[in-house]
């Protein structure tokens, strides 16, 4: 793999919480290379109680609550936090995009609004040794 195409690590955050993707996972326009391609939330620890509660509540279908970021966010550089709807209600912060990876949501969700379908992003809550992680199931926004 090329140094360009690794998303840099948040140093700040630990090392099993620190997210999952690659740049090698899409094409030039950041469409993703398979259906089946997944990017891992960093700083879900946290957030345990409220991934549990959504477990318990036995919810099938997740999808994600994201917001494009506005001129100021991306100027500061913000993090890009997530939610989830589950049912028909709206979780709490669950995670943020990994550091780098933003422009990859970006994309998704322009695409989406683009082929007139809702601009959420499908996802899975794992159950890992350090607790609760977030996929989004961004392959299925091909």
């Amino acid at each position: 793999m090329a140094f360009w195409n690794r998303a840099p690590a948040d140093p700040s955050l630990p090392r099993d919480d620190r997210g999952s993707g690659s740049f090698d996972d899409y094409k030039y326009n950041l469409l993703p290379n398979s259906a089946r391609t997944t990017l891992r939330l960093a700083n879900s620890a946290p957030c345990q109680d409220e991934l549990q509660r959504i477990i318990d509540s036995g919810e099938g279908e997740l999808e994600t609550a994201i917001s494009r970021r506005s001129p100021e966010e991306e100027r500061t550089d913000a993090p890009m936090d997530i939610r989830l709807f589950s049912g028909s209600r709206v979780t709490g912060v669950i995670g943020t995009i990994p550091r780098g990876l933003e422009p990859v949501i970006d994309e998704a969700l322009s695409r989406l609004d683009g082929a007139g379908r809702k601009a959420r992003i499908p996802a899975s809550v794992q159950k890992t040794r350090s607790g609760w992680r977030v996929d989004l199931l961004i392959g299925q926004t091909r």
